[in-house]
């Protein structure tokens, strides 16, 4: 099998940072070297990385990639184009696409096409709804990443909101429950007065100010529906990961205890660690999504519980839509933006203002979800683990313009934005995917698997 050396590398791996080398052989990391350590055998090829980062590949656990059905915004071609320009290795697809992710058969059938057209390591959630929750004793837990429950309304409307349906989910599955919490009748009360403000009846073209967004998808919206979530998930003792959380009032939720005693995680997006409310005048819809961005004291405390643990994971919650549809206000602009292939220069960034150190974001962007998700031999620099690695280079800048955009919808709130991360180089399961801004599209990532 082919051996490749990436040599003198700064390795950021489990909460260190050391100067030193890797070598791939075949699918593996098959050994780690550093201060000065020499490789046991010759190897084929040699990739100086003098300057370099050498990062575990990306896993992100919460990706709309609208295929099947939803095509014309994205499919599962470009938006892994996107991820491995990105830095991402691996990604887990959510199940809001048409037909909706809820049956065996439509699990299987999308499987088959993230097969077929993936670039990227791949798994697929199984939906919830409201009455299939006797199919999950048939799911393989080795193969199903886990339960989307939809407990806020999303694309697709996969709203689950009879309590019956609620404890039986819960009480159902062993499997890692995955929530999007929003209360619904709090929204629908807050729809309601907006509404009554500005005159929108029947028929009407009128409508909300997109700055109302956040007091529609409210604080208490959010916290209500996870509140409701945890107390759940601790009556059934199941294992619950709550999504995209936006609030400062959801933090007190949360316990304060190592990854590894956790039955309940956390996870923050990228949109709102980056944005804040006062971003809608700059970006307009284009930063529209729900949860709703929130204020700059919700993005200080999401960013500190990064920084303490309280939350656990780094994704992206990456939507696209066609910029068409993102015409509008609070009420008719489409929620959701294409991320996935700034996740990590955008969290990069964030080290350069001391934010966050790398360590952390490595360990919340791929060691925690191979945790939390107990995917096998993936998410670190681990000898016998899969090669998912990725190379940035610090002082590198670019600006990202329409044509260096690989999401098939063409758009990004951060057009124009300049980084002064680059991703270098992305290799899958060994291979060398995306390099100086060239994509190797014959390559196919993986099935994830899961202990």
């Amino acid at each position: 099998m082919k051996r490749t050396l990436i040599k003198n590398a700064i390795i950021v791996n489990e909460g260190q940072k050391v100067y030193g080398s890797v070598v791939i052989e075949g699918e593996k990391i098959v050994e780690i070297l550093v201060q000065g350590e020499e490789t046991s055998t010759p190897c084929e090829e040699i990739i100086d990385a003098e300057g370099s980062y050498l990062l575990p590949g990306v896993i992100d656990d919460h990706v709309h990639f609208r295929d099947p059905g939803l095509t014309q915004k994205a499919d599962i071609t470009t938006e892994s184009r996107a991820a491995v320009a990105g830095g991402v290795t691996s990604i887990m697809d959510m199940p809001n696409t048409n037909p909706q992710t809820v049956t065996l058969d439509a699990w299987h059938e999308k499987m088959e096409l993230m097969a077929a057209k993936s670039l990227v390591n791949y798994s697929c959630y199984f939906g919830a709804t409201n009455n299939n929750y006797s199919l999950f004793s048939q799911l393989d837990a080795h193969r199903v990443c886990g339960i989307k429950l939809f407990m806020g309304s999303s694309t697709g409307n996969m709203l689950v909101d009879q309590m019956s349906s609620l404890m039986n989910i819960f009480n159902g599955t062993d499997l890692l429950i995955a929530a999007h919490c929003e209360n619904q009748d709090i929204i629908k009360k807050n729809t309601e007065f907006y509404k009554e403000e500005y005159g929108i009846g029947e028929g009407t073209d009128i409508d909300i100010p997109l700055r109302f967004h956040p007091e529609i998808r409210s604080v208490e919206a959010c916290y209500e529906s996870s509140k409701l979530a945890i107390e759940l998930a601790q009556k059934a003792n199941a294992r619950l990961h709550l999504l995209h959380l936006t609030t400062a009032k959801e933090l007190e939720l949360f316990e304060n205890k190592p990854l590894s005693e956790k039955r309940i995680t956390a996870e923050a997006c990228i949109p709102h660690l980056v944005f804040t409310d006062a971003d809608y005048e700059t970006y307009g819809t284009r930063i529209k999504c729900n949860p709703a961005i929130k204020t700059e004291t919700d993005r200080k405390a999401l960013r500190e519980a990064v920084n303490t643990d309280l939350i656990d994971v780094i994704a992206t919650d990456h939507a696209p839509h066609q910029l068409q549809e993102k015409e509008g206000g609070a009420l008719k602009a489409m929620s959701g933006m294409p991320m996935i292939q700034f996740s990590l220069v955008s969290m990069l960034e964030l080290v350069d203002e001391g934010v966050f150190d790398i360590e952390k974001v490595v360990e919340k962007m791929c060691h925690a979800p191979a945790q939390i998700y107990q995917i096998n031999n993936r998410g670190y620099i681990r000898p016998g683990y899969q090669a998912d690695l990725v190379l940035v280079k610090p002082s590198s800048s670019w600006v990202i313009t329409t044509d260096s955009i690989y999401s098939k919808c063409k758009w990004s709130p951060l057009e124009g934005h300049t980084f002064n991360w680059k991703v270098d180089k992305t290799f899958v399961n060994g291979t060398l995917v995306y390099t100086d801004e060239q994509i190797s599209d014959t390559h196919r990532g993986q099935e994830l698997r899961f202990r």
